[in-house]
């Protein structure tokens, strides 16, 4: 007999699309919907095992309803840019999926599902029609199955004749009739004013049809009911025709090419797979990867010096060579080792051991190795930061990669979670690794990727970001890393024990003000002692009690003197144990901490910095800010502080091209102050502090797109005076409110913002039907461009700063970025040098290559520990 599944593709598509999270590949196209159909396939297939698939389709143009009734679906929603990029994957999808396609002008995909379920009933087979739209329910027999998707793409509710009859009180023909008198919103379908669902299938369970409910007019109670349906009965006999199914549409086909078994292309579908980077679905059909190209080239052992010898005897200026390299114990600092490498000229591949000539010849492989990765080469790699640290250990300092993989891949899409070279090459060329060779494959297909993704970022008009600052930083934050940051361990173990004596002093404050021991890092039994003892007003409860975090506690802080004792110790004892404890487990053998520094982790284009995070030193108590006193220069030296001052202001003054800001900045007044002269409209001498601190909050406010409700929170003050504030502040500054109106427009048209420097980001949550996640990607499209220009600035610094420290031969070194504040061992001597470096490199050259606005500010101290430097 067989069994066939009938998809409504245009109503699951909707469903995927709008029910899951935004989703994109490494070339930016939205692809969630492309998912969700994805997965539901493959539950398809294995909760109905059918034999044959139909996937049908609405067409754009008008259908025999819109025909007879112009109003047919009248308002409804254009269809979001990122869901129609979509559907020609989806069509592929399910071609390569095995599905047959139909579509026709003048009908719904409704008609076409209902001609094809009527025609395989009646040839015996079993039909399951799934769709998001109960209209179809009117198809349901004891042969034809409607199945509704519910919750996300898989979970789903089948209904036969007899369960419709037994949920409903009607048949499934019935159920026309009910929509004859309802009516359909999402479809303008008009029925009779008045009549709900409820009604509707009160009457129809009574006389079965819309026609034997006008005949019985005088039995129906309700006089006003009675009335419309005596008023509107031909509307009611028209709509229950607008919601008939045809089930005759004139469109042939055979039930072959719906045979899905048979039609499947496992290989084109696999390869769409790593397009759209599925690689949860690759499984689904198969663990072997897509057929890899033939790799033609020799591969050549070399595990000796006279090979080594011979691969850069074979070099010659300005040749493109590509690297593929593998360094061990990355975690430990001090054991890091370049252990082997790949090298290809696009012809050959060379897999050297160096680790195993480097037992009889390691001063003349090094040699050898500076003839490999100099500057006289073009020389392309992936991740490299590790092998700049290897090389470095073994006197290779100078050298700079001409590209990064990995780092051209991020700055095409900022958003993804990794850019290993194996993701890139199933992402960008649609190939799978083979494991057994997998070193040599990557190696292989690293010249396309170089290709590939040299002039996507041209076309993306990137180049200064990309070969300027980016690809260079990458050096320049792994001497950060290579230097270090030197540790006064007895500074670090007598900081432990003050804490330790004032966590001990904290939790018996917090238990005399309670009355009792407990364990106050247990919510449960902190939320017994607040709300049941102390009778504190509940905020909030969760599934186990009550809700006990960080924002509950501050709302509850003038209920009770215990929540202060509270919000410092969990703050100490996080610092003890993140911090103190934390940074003694890292110091590595030479006395020093060495962070890790990712540069392809955020979206906005910041650097982040892990094992430890050096950059999220919490300052807010002064036991955090002591945290810093750990932290000492070399010997002979200082710590030197450079530190942008209000950059992200400066940055929106020059991209909103705000007079009135532009000015305040130029005239080198306390901006702060000048805003809240503005906004509260006083002269700026009669300005309070409490002035200046609203205004000071409204001003780094706009920049995070920050919303009435957000601010009043802040500043503990109303909804309607945080809204009177920020209306007071896009007034006076005029321009400002067109820069944020004009990019959530231009991020809402194009998926995207940019930085002044072209770094892209996605914002796929201004397409979400979700009025959450679109306000939340209207304050991304509001910030990125402002936090990620700033970013764009810094980094151009720290590359400029590192140049030129290296062009003067300096010893003093850059050893730590912390968001907008560069910081420096300095040694006794170099100050003034140093100084006027950063005065130079960090304003003027900027201001020059950006051809800035407002002057930029650098605010420098020094001291002999990073406490004392701030």
């Amino acid at each position: 007999m067989g069994k066939i599944v009938i998809l409504d593709c245009n109503s699951l598509m909707y469903r995927a699309f709008y029910g899951l999270p935004p989703l994109t590949n490494s070339e930016g196209l939205t692809t969630n919907a492309i998912y969700g159909i994805s997965t539901m396939l493959f539950k398809i297939a294995e909760d109905f095992d059918p034999k044959y698939i139909a996937a049908t389709f609405d067409r754009k143009a008008p259908t025999f309803r819109h025909v007879e009734y112009k109003e047919y679906k009248a308002g409804r929603k254009k269809m979001p840019p990122e869901l129609a990029e979509q559907i020609p994957y989806i069509k592929e999808l399910l071609q390569n999926f095995g599905a047959g396609k139909f579509e026709i002008d003048g009908f719904e995909a409704d008609d076409i599902i209902g001609t094809i379920a009527r025609k395989a009933e009646s040839e015996g087979k079993e039909v399951f029609i799934v769709t998001g739209d109960k209209d179809a329910l009117q198809l349901a027999s004891d042969n034809i199955k409607v199945v509704i998707n519910k919750k996300g793409m898989t979970q789903v509710e089948v209904y036969d004749r007899e369960r419709i009859i037994e949920e409903m009180g009607v048949t499934p023909t019935e159920f026309i009739d009910v929509k004859g008198l309802m009516g359909d919103k999402s479809d303008n379908i008009p029925g009779v004013p008045g009549v709900g669902e409820k009604t509707a299938l009160k009457l129809i369970k009574e006389y079965h049809t819309v026609e034997k409910v006008l005949e019985n007019l005088d039995k129906v109670k309700g006089k006003k009911l009675n009335e419309n349906l005596t008023n509107y009965a031909e509307q009611a006999i028209f709509s229950k025709k607008l919601a008939t199914i045809n089930t005759e549409v004139p469109i042939g086909f055979t039930m072959d090419e719906m045979d899905y078994e048979q039609n499947r292309d496992v290989s084109k579908l696999r390869e769409m797979f790593y397009k759209f980077q599925f690689k949860s679905l690759i499984s689904k059909i198969g663990e072997e990867p897509v057929e890899s190209e033939n790799i033609d080239e020799d591969v050549i052992e070399v595990d000796t010096i006279e090979g080594l010898k011979n691969i850069t005897s074979s070099l010659e200026k300005d040749d493109t060579i590509y690297v593929l390299h593998r360094v061990e114990n990355v975690n430990k600092f001090t054991e890091l080792q370049l252990v082997e490498f790949h090298v290809s000229n696009g012809a050959t591949i060379y897999h050297v051991d160096i680790k195993r000539i480097f037992e009889d010849y390691r001063e003349v492989a090094i040699q050898e190795l500076r003839k490999i990765f100099s500057n006289e080469l073009n020389v392309v790699g992936h991740e490299v930061k590790h092998l700049y640290t290897a090389l470095r250990k073994l006197g290779i300092e100078e050298f700079i990669f001409s590209f990064d993989c990995e780092i051209a891949a991020y700055l095409m899409d900022p958003g993804k979670k990794g850019y290993s070279l194996e993701s890139l090459i199933e992402g960008h060329l649609h190939r799978g690794i083979n494991e057994e060779n997998k070193a040599v494959e990557l190696i292989h297909y690293i010249p396309q990727m170089y290709t590939l993704l040299k002039d996507k970022c041209d076309e993306l008009d990137i180049h200064k970001l990309l070969y300027e600052i980016e690809i260079p930083l990458t050096k320049v934050i792994s001497d950060m890393e290579y230097e270090g940051f030197r540790v006064d361990s007895d500074i670090l173990k007598s900081l432990g024990e003050k804490f330790n004596k004032e966590i001990t002093k904290t939790e018996s404050e917090i238990y005399d003000l309670c009355g009792e021991e407990f364990n106050i890092k247990s919510p449960k039994q902190l939320g017994k002692i607040l709300f049941e003892k102390l009778d504190l007003p509940i905020i909030k409860k969760t599934k186990t009690g009550y809700s006990t975090n960080a924002e509950v506690l501050e709302k509850l802080q003038d209920k009770h003197p215990v929540i202060d004792k509270i919000l410092f110790y969990r703050q100490i004892t996080k610092l003890n144990s993140t911090y103190v404890d934390g940074l003694q487990s890292v110091v590595d053998e030479d006395n020093k901490i060495h962070t890790s520094f990712n540069q392809t982790v955020t979206t906005t284009g910041r650097l982040s910095s892990t094992e430890p995070n050096l950059q999220n030193i919490p300052v807010k108590y002064e036991m955090g800010r002591e945290i810093r006193k750990v932290f000492i220069p070399e010997e002979n030296s200082i710590i030197l502080s450079a530190d942008y001052s209000q950059i992200e202001l400066r940055v929106l003054a020059h991209i909103s091209d705000d007079e009135t800001l532009i000015d305040s900045f130029k005239s080198e007044e306390d901006i702060h102050r000048r805003t809240a002269s503005e906004v509260f409209g006083v002269p700026m001498d009669e300005v309070t502090s409490i002035m200046r601190s609203n205004a000071k909050a409204v001003n780094f406010g706009i920049v995070y797109g920050i919303g009435d409700f957000s601010l009043a929170k802040d500043l503990n003050i109303t909804r309607k005076e945080a809204k009177t504030y920020i209306d007071a502040y896009l007034n006076r500054y005029p321009k400002v409110k067109d820069y944020l109106d004009g990019i959530i427009e231009e991020a809402k048209k194009s998926g995207e913002v940019r930085t002044m420097l072209n770094r892209r980001r996605f914002i796929p949550e201004l397409a979400s039907s979700k009025k959450m996640m679109i306000a939340f990607g209207e304050r991304l499209a509001m910030n990125t461009p402002i936090q990620g220009s700033a970013a764009d600035i810094i980094k151009m610094a720290m590359v400029n700063v590192w140049r030129t420290l290296k062009e003067k031969n300096l010893k003093s070194k850059v050893i730590l970025q912390v968001h907008d504040e560069l910081l420096l061992n300095v040694v006794k001597g170099e100050e003034e040098e140093i100084i006027n470096i950063l005065q130079n490199e960090m304003r003027a050259h900027v201001e020059k290559d950006i051809e800035f606005k407002v002057p930029m500010v650098i605010d420098i101290n020094e001291g002999a520990s990073w406490y004392e430097a701030k």
